[in-house]
Formats: structure tokens, C-alpha cells, sequence
């Protein structure tokens, strides 16, 4: 579908945010299953209804007179069970268990065991709360407004289309038709097999798709509306479509272009061929996740899959890649082989957000994609796993409300950063072997965590499970505690595991322990690992050979273990110059930074040290880096918007920035490529918005060219120059802004205004954004990032976002109940407190505010509210002595 000592722990423990009961929970009775649905649905465009038919293929096990599937929000009007050669047997009752989701069919004898018929006719509403069957809202080319009916199943929505067996391991075949208006494009998984003019309304189309291979009910899809398409062929024969908005289907040649190379990529790599005559990619208007793998029928946000050569920036282009690369993934990956329950989603998630990665190095190269996971997925998943409130990657969860809570960065980013910790301790070619065993076992079924470390062991002969497990079932990970000494020519290392936690060193009793791969490497092979053990208890000694004095010696090369580390003082200052002279490779340098950041804000070193540290990156020519290095300012920049001394960091960021702002300049140059013009974003944007005079002017020139058509921003410089000028803005730039907004032709280009609209100043002015936000100028889905943009901004900004977050309580739940955007908008909404009293206020909120759904991220957001305040109390006023220091000319 993307932190202090035990005082302070004991006072947050009995502040936490107490979680309501869990929900009881029962899985489905076994007694009757599906084996084929036969599906046929009309939707009604202009009323918001759809009419059903089911006709289901079930076997009997047991003789019983009840029928229990999953329903929610339809209505059924007549049910029937026709036994295998027998008499058609009506249903007495319907008993809908609104709570659970079920509906039991009561029929007046037992049913026999055996196969036969279960008859359902019923009706639904087509929402607008995009899940389920719902309307997405687009306008045509001429301006109209219209609707197309359009699916979101996973992970517990089929339910909301038509009454089915909803668990992912509950699989069937599908046989679908679709009754539509004629001038509508149909799509289901499969191809088409038969189009017929409806026999009672010649408006309308009878549209069949062959049949199904046995499958989840999470993964079915169906789309009617107004669609162009491109087309490609994969080199292994298989019809690749992009279907997009009417008259963009320019804009789906990027993705199909990744698509045709994607697929052969993954059919050699998994060595088993996708197993259906098409893959369809379409990009829907009101789309609530990033996109969703249903089986040949793959729908994305239009940000997530449409690219204008003349108005993409390059960020966009790598994250359709890397969406694309996602999701086809899947298509072995979740929905050949699909997890037994949803406890197992890691595995879908985890893998295919690795993968991504991998598929897109195959395609791009040049993107450096492998040092960007580090920033993206590897410290974000290293940061949330920290807390108290973090979670295993394997969770039990029964009720949808807490499926819908685990796809989080646990799931996808932890589980991403295990799995390719995992492939470097097996090695691609038994990773390769044992995934091929594993698809070939399980395919068309389904598979728990324990299956594939039992394939990947007989690959490897490595002990798997037992690694893994220490990973996955519990939460968290180390901090690796190194210190050397040197004797004759050999370099003994003392190394030591404890868990990490975002508060300080984990000191209880009962400390949890890894098995950790450690690989070392030295200075006079940054590159080349020199030595690889597995650490399997709290501490070890480790001697490493011919190792002279003056090299360096480092933990993790590459960054792959995850783990943070405490090197001690000596081995510290020894890797320090490997970044002035960038000696250390960039993925090096950056977690070598983060790991440093994430050791201040849990009070283990000073802040000090971290910032005299960022001042050794003034040669950094690595964008990876840069946006690691950019992203941790602003976590500390938010923090200091609490003091009176936030200009003092401004002026660190500028001074820091200034130097690689300089030798890039504003123009693109010969021979530069995708880094490069995401480092001129990423360092421009840095300066306007930290107020750096010569940038600030010139995005105001360059925005007054673009606005008064005389010279187009480049898609690349464009959130830059907004974003500056918005910042030392008034009410003219913000409704300039509004008008370009208007008149964006382009989603990417309406997203990339609702970002930094947040970042205007003035306090009627952030109201007049805030209030934007829920006007019908932005998409649902949207609306999100438009409040997140502004509590992100400025202190003014966060108290304003958070109240208005509470004033309109009601209709943005309601807008993304159960879905994870109401978890999202908690997060960026209150994440940036740094003040004890906000914690207690944002938990009693919650608990008069029901949010099943976001549980656990309000406990994490407690918690990092506190952590904030502590980490405030105890070093900004060293930070503020340092920062004032460095601008006092010595003596």
C-alpha cells in the first residue's frame, strides 16, 4: 500500500496509552467451502448501487443446516442450495453478525455431505470510502464529472462486493461477468472471453472473463469506467497493458516500459513463469494505498503509475519503478503462493518491498537504488522497531481492525531490511534456490513464515529458522557494543548485543537476545568484507589478522545487518576521517551518521557529537547521504521549534548546505544524471526553506517567470521554488499557488502543490490551508498529506493541524475508517510534540475517540512525544551553547 534513563522509563510506562480489549475472534467453520464463485455484478453509475448474483460450486464436509461466509454492507434478497443432483433447497433466514462481518445462511434440513450449488442473489451500495466495491470520482476531458466502480479488497473487503469465504487461505476459482454501460471499459483478473449486448437493456454490455486460477478472495478486482490504454509484449509472451485517464495514455509508457522488462526479470529470478495470459496496470482517481497486486489486474494511484516526460520530476520516475516492481512481485510472491493468515503478511510485504529494490537496480542502475533502501526503508524500520510500542513482524491479529494496523513500516520496511540481511547471509545463488523450491512447493496454496526458512535451509544448509525466528517473533533489535585492542599485528575486537530502545540501553533482567551475522571489513578494503561471524550470544572476542595499527576497522559493511552500533571513542574518531575523505563507502557514511543521531536522541552521547560530526560531510557528493543527513536536521530543526533558539539551527543547516548548493547551482548540466537532480531538489529546497538569502531570491525570480509563463520550472525544481517561496510567503504566493493548483492537468502536479502548502506562515493562513484540505478540490485520499504538510512546518503549524485534526474528528474517521491513512494522519498530525503535557492530551483523545484501526500508533506517538520532551530537557542548552560557539570567532 510510506528517539533516558530508567526514571524516565518507569514515568512513561505508567503513562501508556491503554489499549481497549482485543476483539474475540473466530475464523470461519471449515464445514462448507467455496470452489468456484460464479460472480455476475451490474453496477448502477448514477445511483451508487450494484445488483449481484452468486452462483458457488461449495463442497459439504459436514452435514449442517447453517451457512457462515463473510458479508458486510449488502444485502441479500434470496439464498438457495442446490445438492449435487438433487432439489433446490431455499434458505430460511439471514442472520448478519454486523460486528464480525458474517451473515449465517439457516436452511430448514441439513445439508448433505457432497458438492452442490449455493444460490445468492443480493445488493450493495458502491461507497465512497474506497474499500470494497466502491466510486472513484474523475472528470473528462471536457470537464464532467463522472464515477467508475472501482476495488479494494485487501485486506478484508471482498466482503463489501459480494458474500464470500474472506481469508486468504480459503482459495477458489472465479468465474466473473460484469454488466456495464457499452461505452465503459470492463476489467476483471483474466482476459475477455465473451461480450454480449444485455437481452433487457441494449445500453448495456454482458461482459465474461475466463476463469480464474485458484485464488485468495483478497486479490479479485473489477474496474468500470473511462480508460486509454498502451500495450507491450513481455519477452516471455505475455500482454502488458497501461490503462490511464482518457487521453493520457502517453503518460502509462514509463510504467509499461518497466512492466514488459519487470516481468521476464522475475520469471527468471523465481525460475517459475507468471502464470496468467495478462497483466493489467490501471491508475485510479480516489485510491486510498499506494496500489494493490490484484492477480493480472494491478490498480495504482495515478501518482504511483503516471509519468509526462515534460512534467515528472525524477523522484516520481523511481517510485513508479519501484511501485511497479512492488507489485508485480506480488504476482508470485502473495498471490501464487499466498501467506495461511494474515499473521504471515510480512512475508507478502516484507519480500516484496526487498524485491522491489532489486528489480530496479536490474532495470536502473544508475539509480544507486540499494544505498536509498538505507534512508528509506532500513532506518525508518530501525527507528519505529526502537519503541516500546513497536511490535514483532509476526503479529497474531484476528479482528480486520488489527489486520488493517500491521501493514505499518514493521511489516514492509522491517521486514524488507531482515530479508535482505537474510539474502546476504545465505548468498543470491542458495536465496535464488531455495525461493524456486519454495514457489514450486507451495504454489496455488498457501505458506507460513516456517515454510520458507525450511526451503531456504535445504538451499543453504544454514540454520535458518532458528536465525530467523530470533528476528521475526520477537520485537526489536541490538545495539552492537565494539571496542578493540591492538596486539602485534593482530586486532582483537570485544563485541556485545543488548536491545535497543529509543529511551536508552535496555538495563532490565530479561534481555532479549539475537542471532546477529556480523561482517567486518578494514580500512584497507572499505569494499571487501574481511571476516563474517554469527554472534549467537551477549558477548564475544573476535581477532582479526595482519591488521596494523593505523587502519580503521568497521562494523556492518554496507549496512545490511540490522543493528545499530556503539563503537567506543578510539574506534569512533579512527572512522571519522573516512568521511572528510570519503574513503568509507556513502551507505557507510550514512548509517554511520544515523546510527550516531538515533544514540542522541536515546541519550547515550551528545547531541554535540552528532553536529560536530554533520559538519565532516561538507565534501559529501552522495545524494543518499545528503537526504539521510537532510531528513535527521529536520527531525532536529522540528525539535528546536520549541526553543528560542530555532534561527541558530537554521543557520547550521545553511551554513552546512551552502558549499554543495554552490557547486551544483540551479541549472542542470552536460552529462549529469537521476542523482544529480535529486541532490539539486533535495538542496535547494534546503536552503529557501532555511531561509538562505541568494536561494531564496532566486526561487522567487524563477516563480514569477513560471507563473507568468515565461519560463516553465523544471519538473525537478519545481517543489523547491514552491516550497521557498511559500515559506517566506504571504497571501499573494499562497493564492498563486491555489490558482496553479486549479489548473494542474496533472495529479503529481496537484500533490507536489498539497505538500508544502503547509509551509506558509501566517496563522490565518495555515487556517486557509487546513480548510483547503477538506474542500472538494482535493482528492480524499489527499487530504492526508495537506494536514500532515502543515503540523510538519512550523510550531504554529503543528498546534493548528492538531486542533483541527480534533475539530473535524468526525468526518475525517469516517472518511478512512479502518484504513491505514487514519493511522498516517495521527502520525503527521501530532508526531512533532516535544512537551510531556501533549502526550497525556493526544491519549485521552483516543480513549473518547475510538480508532481501532490506529491502536498502536497513537501509543507509538505518546511515546515519541515523551521522548521528544526528554530529549529537549536534557541537550538543548548544550546544543544552544554549541551552536552559538561555532559563531564566535576564537581569541
Amino acid at each position: 500500500m510510506l528517539l533516558s534513563t530508567t526514571t524516565n522509563k518507569e514515568c512513561h510506562k505508567q503513562k501508556a496509552y491503554t489499549m481497549p480489549e482485543r476483539r474475540p475472534f473466530v475464523r470461519l467453520p471449515t464445514d462448507v467451502y467455496p470452489v468456484n464463485y460464479g460472480l455476475c455484478l451490474k453496477p448502477d453509475l448514477i445511483d451508487f448501487t450494484f445488483e449481484g448474483k452468486l452462483e458457488a460450486i461449495v463442497k459439504v464436509n459436514l452435514a449442517t443446516n447453517q451457512i457462515v461466509m463473510n458479508c458486510a454492507d449488502i444485502d441479500i434478497i434470496t439464498a438457495s442450495f442446490v445438492p449435487e443432483g438433487g432439489e433446490e433447497i431455499n434458505a430460511t433466514g439471514f442472520n448478519y453478525q454486523n460486528e464480525d462481518e458474517k451473515v449465517t445462511l439457516s436452511f430448514p434440513s441439513a445439508l448433505q455431505k457432497g458438492s452442490g450449488t449455493l444460490k445468492i442473489d443480493f445488493v450493495g451500495e458502491l461507497n465512497d470510502k474506497m474499500k470494497g466495491f466502491y466510486r472513484s470520482k474523475y472528470a473528462t476531458p471536457a470537464g464532467e464529472i463522472r464515477y467508475a466502480a472501482v476495488t479494494q479488497f485487501e485486506a478484508t473487503d471482498a466482503r463489501r462486493a459480494f458474500p464470500c469465504w474472506d481469508e486468504p487461505a480459503i482459495k477458489a476459482t472465479f468465474d466473473i461477468s460484469l454488466i456495464v454501460p457499452k461505452d465503459r471499459v470492463a476489467l476483471s483478473n483474466m482476459n475477455v472471453i465473451d461480450r454480449k449486448p444485455h437481452p433487457e437493456d441494449d445500453s448495456l454490455l454482458e461482459v465474461k472473463f475466463a476463469t480464474t486460477p485458484i485464488m485468495s478472495t483478497y486479490l479479485v478486482a473489477f474496474v468500470i469506467g473511462e480508460y486509454d490504454f498502451v500495450e507491450g509484449q513481455s519477452s516471455d509472451g505475455v500482454t502488458v497493458r497501461v490503462y490511464t485517464p482518457t487521453g493520457k495514455a502517453e503518460q502509462g509508457k514509463f510504467a509499461l516500459e518497466v512492466a514488459v522488462k519487470t516481468l521476464p526479470f522475475y520469471n527468471d529470478y523465481f525460475n517459475v513463469p507468471y502464470p496468467l495470459p495478462k497483466i493489467d496496470l490501471i491508475a485510479i482517481a480516489d485510491f486510498a494505498a499506494g496500489a494493490m497486486e490484484n492477480w493480472g489486474l494491478v490498480t495504482y494511484r495515478e501518482t504511483a503509475l503516471l509519468i509526462d516526460p515534460k512534467n515528472s520530476c525524477s523522484s516520481s520516475r523511481q517510485w513508479v519503478a519501484l511501485v511497479v516492481g512492488h507489485e508485480l512481485a506480488h504476482q508470485w510472491f502473495g498471490n501464487l503462493v499466498t501467506m495461511e493468515w494474515w499473521t504471515h503478511l510480512w512475508l507478502n510485504e516484507g519480500f516484496a518491498s526487498w524485491i522491489e529494490y532489486l528489480c530496479v537496480d536490474h532495470c536502473f542502475p544508475d539509480y544507486d537504488i540499494w544505498t536509498q533502501f538505507v534512508s528509506a526503508d532500513y532506518t525508518r524500520a530501525l527507528d519505529l522497531d526502537a519503541l516500546d510500542n513497536s511490535h514483532p513482524i509476526e503479529v497474531n491479529v484476528g479482528h480486520p481492525s488489527e489486520v488493517d494496523e500491521i501493514f505499518d513500516a514493521i511489516s514492509y520496511s522491517k521486514g524488507a531490511s531482515v530479508i535482505r540481511m537474510l539474502h546476504n547471509y545465505i548468498g543470491d545463488e542458495d536465496f535464488r534456490k531455495g525461493m524456486h523450491s519454495y514457489l514450486l512447493k507451495f504454489q496455488h496454496k498457501n505458506a507460513a513464515t516456517e515454510d520458507l526458512w525450511d526451503c531456504l535451509e535445504q538451499a543453504s544448509g544454514k540454520p535458518i529458522a532458528l536465525v530467523m525466528s530470533t528476528w521475526t517473533k520477537q520485537m526489536g533489535f541490538p545495539i552492537i557494543v565494539v571496542d578493540q585492542e591492538q596486539q602485534g599485528d593482530d586486532r582483537i575486537l570485544k563485541i556485545s548485543q543488548k536491545k535497543f530502545c529509543a529511551s536508552g540501553p535496555h538495563n532490565g533482567e530479561d534481555c532479549p537476545n539475537w542471532m546477529v551475522p556480523i561482517s567486518i571489513c578494514t580500512g584497507e578494503d572499505p569494499g571487501c568484507t574481511k571476516l563474517k561471524v554469527l554472534l549467537d550470544s551477549p558477548e564475544t572476542t573476535i581477532t582479526i589478522n595482519n591488521v596494523s595499527p593505523d587502519q580503521w576497522v568497521k562494523i556492518n559493511p554496507g549496512t545490511v545487518g540490522f543493528y545499530r552500533i556503539q563503537y567506543s571513542s578510539g574506534m569512533l574518531e579512527s572512522l571519522l576521517p573516512g568521511i572528510r575523505d570519503l574513503t568509507l563507502l556513502p551507505v557507510d557514511r550514512l548509517g554511520l551518521q544515523n546510527d550516531l543521531f538515533s544514540l542522541s536522541r536515546a541519550g547515550m552521547i551528545s547531541t554535540v557529537e552528532v553536529l560536530k560530526l554533520m559538519e565532516a560531510f561538507v565534501n559529501e557528493p552522495n545524494y543518499t547521504v545528503w537526504s539521510d543527513l537532510s531528513c535527521n536536521l529536520g527531525v532536529l530543526s522540528s525539535l528546536l521549534s520549541h526553543t528560542d533558539f530555532h534561527e541558530e539551527i537554521q543557520e547550521f543547516i545553511r551554513d552546512l548546505f551552502t558549499p554543495i548548493g554552490l557547486k551544483l547551482g540551479w541549472e542542470c548540466k552536460q552529462g549529469e544524471g537521476h542523482l544529480d537532480a535529486l541532490l539539486r531538489g533535495l538542496v535547494l529546497g534546503k536552503l529557501g526553506k532555511a531561509g538562505h538569502k541568494p536561494t531564496l531570491e532566486e526561487a522567487r525570480r524563477r516563480f514569477k517567470d513560471h507563473v507568468e509563463g515565461k519560463q516553465i520550472l523544471s519538473a525537478d525544481l519545481r517543489s523547491p521554488v514552491y516550497l521557498t517561496v511559500l515559506k517566506h510567503g504571504d497571501s499573494a504566493t499562497l493564492d498563486t499557488m491555489l490558482k496553479l493548483h486549479k489548473q494542474a492537468d496533472m495529479q503529481e502536479e496537484k500533490n507536489r502543490i498539497e505538500r508544502v502548502l503547509g509551509a506558509i506562515s501566517a496563522p490565518d493562513l495555515i487556517q486557509k490551508v487546513l480548510t483547503f484540505a477538506l474542500s472538494e478540490d482535493v482528492r480524499p485520499q489527499d487530504t492526508v498529506s495537506v494536514i500532515g504538510g502543515v503540523a510538519g512546518s512550523s510550531k504554529h503549524g503543528r498546534k493548528a493541524a492538531w486542533k483541527f485534526v480534533k475539530d473535524n474528528w468526525e468526518e475525517l474517521h469516517n472518511r478512512y475508517q479502518g484504513g491505514f491513512l487514519i493511522s498516517r494522519l495521527i502520525k503527521l498530525s501530532v508526531d512533532g510534540f516535544a512537551i510531556d503535557k501533549m502526550a497525556a492530551e493526544v491519549k485521552s483523545f483516543f480513549e473518547s475517540h475510538h480508532a481501532p484501526a490506529a491502536e498502536r500508533t497513537v501509543q507509538q506517538c505518546c511515546e515519541n512525544i515523551l521522548l521528544n520532551a526528554a530529549w529537549l530537557k536534557r541537550d538543548a542548552d548544550d546544543i544552544h551553547q554549541y551552536l552559538l560557539k561555532r559563531k564566535t570567532p576564537p581569541v
